[in-house]
């Protein structure tokens, strides 16, 4: 390989454009390829993973590679077909964003490192909040996904209930500290739980409340509730879609107190909606929320957003005050989360939000909730149960027994015109279809709609025989 410093430039030149023509052509096949790889093209990987090199490699050789062994190896969530863990795909500008974001190779830590970072950073939470319909006056941090998400809003939370008591959490730790009583629903997610135990607050020790039957918390079942109480609301179940009376439970949590954090990781999206605008009637009223936008609003991953009502207690969480991270007069981005070196996401959630328009997000959730209600529709009338109300875009079936069900996903996991993932719903197994990318068509739901009921069917029939 010629010396780094020789033609630098064209070199770069030569390499970005391979790798783009490259990444063109696995998009303009994405939805031919099987939804997941075979299991040939997942042990192809092993040519990637060998011993380093000694000597420099040519940068073409290296991307073309990662192509030639890594693209087949690749479940193919970009495309139109992919229908699980609720995850949305790359809108083009989200994309084109973060190629171009790859290119300028910002830290987005502070304002000074780079303006435009910083500037869309709060541009994109701006929008992000009206669209939800939470308050003018909320701040916010984009982060990687909703597990930090929960995480910041949390310790937002932790540092407001632990500063009534008069105790400083970020000078002093927990050591000694007066407790937290945490209070979430039965159906909590785990990246809830997880942003919980990063925080010292414990997944055990969590009191949980009684659900109904589409996963949401009883208002008639919730403890008592005081100013050391954190109140965990869920908008849009992650197997049912759906939501916490949170009309009914906030004005009572806030009666005693509490402060009251939603994870909303895809749900709160449908306040986008005015077709879906209903279900979150309440949930404003909240005091901190958390979402992601690599979800509903298709910006490629990661990214997450964490919202709090007073930014003050966000800020006072995450600020770091080091000689070396100087402030300005602007918002300085690493004073609201985790991290200080961090990628400029925001850009993306940016140029995804700005391509769509309020029009553009309300139409992708209400074309996406269609596509879920077609296939409830599709597997009830032939004969199969759905197990939830499809509210938006969750749709839970039983293939029977527990075991034709299973073998009803992994067989359709195998043959490839669709994905979709097993889950346990209060003890029934069940397949859980997640519709949540805009490049998904009325003929892919039809397509995947026909492999899963002939896949069923060959199940159901080979059952018989067992």
């Amino acid at each position: 390989m010629s010396s780094p410093d020789a033609h630098p430039f064209h070199d770069r030149e030569r390499v970005i454009s391979f790798a783009v023509e490259r990444a063109r052509r696995y998009l303009a096949k994405v939805n031919d390829l099987p939804v997941a790889p075979r299991s040939t093209e997942v042990q192809s990987i092993e040519q990637l993973c060998g011993t380093l090199p000694g000597e420099p490699e040519d940068p073409s050789t290296v991307v073309s590679m990662l192509d030639e062994f890594g693209s087949p190896a690749t479940v193919a969530s970009a495309g139109s077909r992919f229908f699980g863990f609720v995850q949305g795909g790359t809108l083009p500008a989200a994309l084109g964003a973060s190629w171009v974001v790859s290119a300028w190779d910002q830290n987005a830590a502070l304002y000074v490192m780079s303006p435009v970072a910083a500037e869309l950073e709060q541009a994109a939470l701006r929008w992000t909040c009206e669209l939800l319909g939470l308050p003018a006056e909320c701040g916010g941090a984009i982060v990687t996904g909703a597990t930090m998400a929960n995480f910041s809003a949390l310790a937002a939370a932790r540092h407001f209930v632990l500063t009534r008591t008069g105790w400083d959490v970020e000078a002093q730790g927990l050591f000694g500290a007066p407790p937290i009583n945490v209070v979430v629903g039965e159906e909590v997610h785990v990246s809830l739980l997880k942003a919980l135990s990063l925080l010292g607050l414990g997944r055990d020790r969590v009191t949980r409340v009684p659900v109904d039957k589409q996963g949401r918390m009883r208002t008639d079942a919730l403890p008592a509730l005081n100013e050391k109480t954190i109140l965990c609301l869920q908008a849009g179940n992650v197997n049912t879609g759906a939501f916490d009376p949170a009309n009914e439970i906030i004005p009572l949590a806030h009666k005693a107190g509490a402060w009251v954090h939603v994870d909303g990781a895809f749900g709160l999206w449908a306040a986008a909606s005015p077709k879906h605008r209903h279900l979150v009637t309440g949930y404003s009223q909240a005091d901190s929320w958390a979402t992601d936008a690599h979800k509903w609003p298709n910006v490629g991953y990661d990214c997450g957003i964490a919202i709090v009502r007073e930014h003050s207690n966000l800020r006072a969480a995450m600020v770091v005050s080091a000689a070396d991270l100087a402030s300005s007069d602007h918002r300085e981005p690493s004073h609201y989360t985790p991290e200080a070196s961090r990628r400029a996401r925001g850009v993306e959630l940016w140029a995804a939000l700005r391509s769509l328009g309020r029009s553009g997000m309300a139409e992708l959730v209400d074309r996406t909730c269609k596509h879920a209600r077609r296939f409830a529709a599709g597997l009830s009338s032939a004969g199969y149960e759905v197990l939830n109300d499809v509210v938006i875009n969750q749709v839970l079936v039983s293939f029977g027994a527990p075991e034709i069900t299973t073998s009803v996903v992994r067989r359709l996991q195998e043959e490839g015109t669709c994905w979709c993932g097993s889950t346990v719903w209060q003890g029934r197994t069940a397949m859980r279809i997640s519709v949540s990318s805009w490049a998904t068509t009325d003929e892919d739901v039809e397509r995947s709609l026909a492999a899963m009921l002939q896949i069923a069917a060959d199940c159901k029939k080979v059952s018989q025989y067992i």
